[in-house]
């Protein structure tokens, strides 16, 4: 069966299950939270909390524990007005107020300079898009969870909804892989609830930092920051990119639920208080594979080769008076794909065509949390947490009778158990500090072995064992003036298995002109150790002898230097440009003279070749955005980026990288229209147009190719094919219906919706003797059916 059969049987799915009945009364909701101060994060008593887009205006303060309520708030997008005396006001712009779940807000505001009537600030300048992290000055910023549903084709993704922010490529329509500035999706570090984990996606490779669906569900989701250079001392083990993902808490008065039913899966959710006056609230989401549920049915949508995946998540908050706040958290996920040959040798027509190939991948990580308030202006946070994840490939090809004969078999198992902890004083409103350190156990279990260039099975990995991996922080935030602000900071990082030591200075500045122009500049060192199964990769000698080159190599370095201008041309229109510059050093590259391989252009999987730390690479652009906040029913934001990604490998010519695009352009746009009889009910559209240069690979020589019986490439040539230009088109059409006791929401999203065929590379088919053309996904349409009651 098609894809079109499954989208219009379940389209008649959720009409069936939406309600059309009309509802003549006025809905309303409840809008909760908290206010605390941004830096200290104790609770402000008696702040101000209005409602401005009700008639008349409604209001609440605070109380002894900053939390405040409204009630009966009628549903639809509503902006609050959040004020406290000697703190900087704040604008909360069209937050969407659903009849199925309360909307449950906690609200940093920052201390005043002097005081409220001397310092005046935009109030919206201050929230919007701008980082949970009061320590991050430059290249970061928040990623709500509305525009990760929001987004056209981000598929509730936080990943593919940061795909759409300046300076943000994509490595391959089938992932949610990003490049940032030109470099390796390898350099982005992923943390949740402050901690490293390893990559949360399902049908991820072997060091990559993504995968084909997210193992994150919206569901879990809280607001969070997204970093793209000149990072904070707090982070560390990262080169381009951090995800710095928060779980939110379950509603502790009330048990609420979700149901969803999509493409990417079916889910349900479900949170609320472990008991009645309780402050204590759990949140669970469990996800399994919607294609591989329809395939046990026997409706094969896909064919033989079923995506099939099933993930799981949960978080409990646990509030003391004395004690301070517990929190225990965890997610993981598994998944399989099989991809077998036809039993009909008359259907392999290309070489590929004739092996069994198989995949598995697992990931999960859990952990708790503790923070305690030491006084009013202090904090300690501290987290214990365990991960691990795992990898296996399998390939086998057939002989014309079906018999198999193995080609090539990896399996790749990391743990790590994590013990953090972080100190954070607020010394007056001028003065923050802030100190922590990180210590990792790491454990893994390498194996890897196939045919060679000899035809030959060669063993290329295996070794298991255990080592660490400890970091240490301090910060400084300094208010020097009103306007002037700086962030100073020193991170340090020492691996066990080899002795690699890295010390690395962080900077950042910022002069507030005034309420609306600022300008900032960033600098940081930087560093990240390779994936486990690049130092035990193997160099065979005779016999079963063998040496592993690459145990010794040391942490790949770079250096970000970054400006920046941020102007808000309206209360609800920012244009903000950044201009930055990176230079990477110690980068692993071949031994040999002539070697052209730099660790800078892998993505994932690993390299048996011998490696040292003597490369180069460097990286420059300009960026620019234009931001349409959501306001009035509509919103828009352009992204572009100019920008030039370079390396040297031992033969000293410097060339293009992998990821040397050399532009990208992001259009986003998006309008709600208010339906029903009281404008209770929304319609949204949204599209996405995305240009971007063309991915780059290096040339085949098909003459060697033919001779030897496989792939040859021109290595003289690495990366100077660029392919042609990267363009695509996505929509998302969505109706949300508000009734006394549920939102019902149902939502259509078309990737590349010309189904144009970007090109993605090229390789050598043994079988057809010649090249072949590898082109990217076409039309993908993804609906989506949700309740929330």
């Amino acid at each position: 069966m098609t894809i079109n059969f499954y989208l219009r049987h379940l389209l008649v799915l959720a009409l069936l299950c939406l309600p059309f009945a009309s509802v003549g009364q006025q809905l309303t909701q409840t809008i909760r939270g908290r206010i605390i101060d941004k830096e200290s994060q104790e609770p402000l008593i008696g702040a101000t909390i209005a409602i401005v887009t009700t008639n008349p205006p409604v209001g609440a303060s605070t109380d002894a524990m900053g939390n405040f309520r409204l009630d009966k708030v009628p549903v639809g997008r509503h902006t609050l007005r959040v004020s406290y005396v000697g703190y900087e006001e704040q604008v909360l712009p069209e937050l969407l107020l659903g009849s199925g779940k309360e909307l449950i807000l906690t609200i940093g505001l920052g201390e005043s300079f002097k005081t409220l009537k001397e310092v005046v600030i935009n109030a919206e300048e201050q929230s919007k898009g701008n980082p949970l992290n009061e320590m991050a000055m430059i290249s970061s910023r928040s990623i709500a969870v509305e525009e990760t549903k929001r987004y056209a084709a981000s598929l509730n993704d936080p990943a593919r909804a940061a795909q759409n922010y300046a300076g943000v490529g994509i490595s391959q329509d089938i992932s949610n892989e990003i490049v940032v500035r030109g470099n390796s999706p390898r350099g982005v570090l992923w943390r949740i609830e402050g901690v490293e984990v390893p990559n949360p996606s399902h049908f991820a490779e072997e060091g990559a930092a993504g995968g084909a669906v997210s193992i994150l569900s919206v569901n879990m989701l809280d607001n969070s920051d997204f970093n793209t250079g000149a990072f904070p001392a707090e982070y560390g083990n990262a080169l381009s990119g951090i995800f710095d993902i928060r779980l939110r808490n379950g509603n502790n008065e009330k048990r609420e639920y979700a149901f969803q039913a999509g493409l990417l899966g079916v889910d349900f959710a479900v949170e609320g208080p472990f008991k009645k006056g309780s402050k204590a609230s759990y949140l669970a989401n469990y996800r399994y594979s919607t294609l591989a549920m329809l395939n046990k049915l026997g409706v094969a949508v896909t064919g033989e080769s079923v995506p099939v995946f099933q993930d799981f998540s949960f978080k409990v908050h646990v509030p003391t008076p004395k004690a301070g706040v517990f929190s225990f958290w965890g997610l993981g996920g598994i998944s399989r794909q099989d991809m077998n040959a036809a039993r009909d040798t008359s259907e392999w027509e290309g070489h590929w065509d004739r092996f069994d190939q198989r995949f598995t991948g697992s990931m999960g990580a859990a952990g708790i949390s503790h923070m305690l308030f030491m006084d009013k202006d202090a904090y300690l946070e501290t987290s214990l947490t365990m991960s691990g994840n795992n990898n296996q490939i399998t390939a086998d090809s057939l002989s014309t009778d079906f018999n198999n004969f193995p080609f090539y078999h990896q399996n790749f198992s990391y743990n790590a158990v994590r013990f953090s902890t972080l100190y954070n004083r607020k010394v007056n409103n001028r003065h923050t500090f802030r100190t922590g350190f990180i210590l990792s156990g790491l454990g893994y279990n390498a194996f890897a072995e196939g045919q060679n260039d000899d035809f030959e099975q060669e063993r290329f990995i295996e070794e298991q064992g255990n080592t660490y991996l400890t970091q240490a922080y301090a910060q400084w935030k300094y208010r020097l003036t009103e306007k002037f602000t700086f962030n100073t900071g020193l991170h340090t990082m020492y691996l066990g298995l080899n002795g690699n030591t890295s010390l690395e200075p962080r900077l950042g500045l910022k002069w507030q002109v005034n309420a609306a122009r600022s300008f900032s500049a960033g600098f940081g060192l930087h560093s990240r150790h390779e994936a486990m199964s690049t130092y035990f990769t193997r160099q065979n000698l005779k016999g079963d002898a063998y040496t592993l080159p690459n145990k010794g190599l040391g942490f790949t370095r770079a250096a970000h230097y970054v400006l920046g201008y941020d102007q808000m041309l309206r209360e609800d229109l920012r244009l903000k440009v950044e201009t930055y510059y990176q230079h990477l050093f110690n980068v692993p590259i071949g031994v040999g003279p002539n070697s052209t391989f730099s660790s800078i252009n892998y993505e994932d999987g690993f390299t048996t070749d011998s490696l040292t730390n003597k490369g180069t690479g460097r990286n420059y652009g300009l960026e620019l955005t234009l931001e349409k906040f959501f306001t009035n029913n509509y919103y828009f934001l352009l992204t572009s980026s100019l920008y030039e990604s370079k390396y040297t490998a031992a033969d000293g010519v410097e060339r293009s990288t992998r990821f040397n695009g050399q532009y990208i352009v992001n259009f986003l746009a998006g309008k709600e229209f208010k339906v029903g009889r009281n404008k209770q009910n929304l319609i949204s559209t949204n599209i996405k147009l995305m240009a971007a240069g063309g991915n780059r690979y290096t040339p085949v020589d098909l003459q060697s190719s033919i001779e030897s019986g496989h792939e040859q490439l021109q290595k003289d040539q690495p990366y100077s094919i660029q392919a042609d230009d990267y363009f695509r088109s996505d929509i998302r059409v969505s109706y949300r219906k508000n009734n006394p006791k549920a939102s019902y929401i149902i939502s259509l999203d078309i990737q590349n919706i010309t189904n144009r065929l970007n090109v993605y590379g090229t390789y050598y088919d043994n079988t057809k003797k010649d090249i072949i053309t590898i082109y990217q996904n076409g039309m993908i349409p993804v609906l989506n059916y949700r309740i929330e009651f």
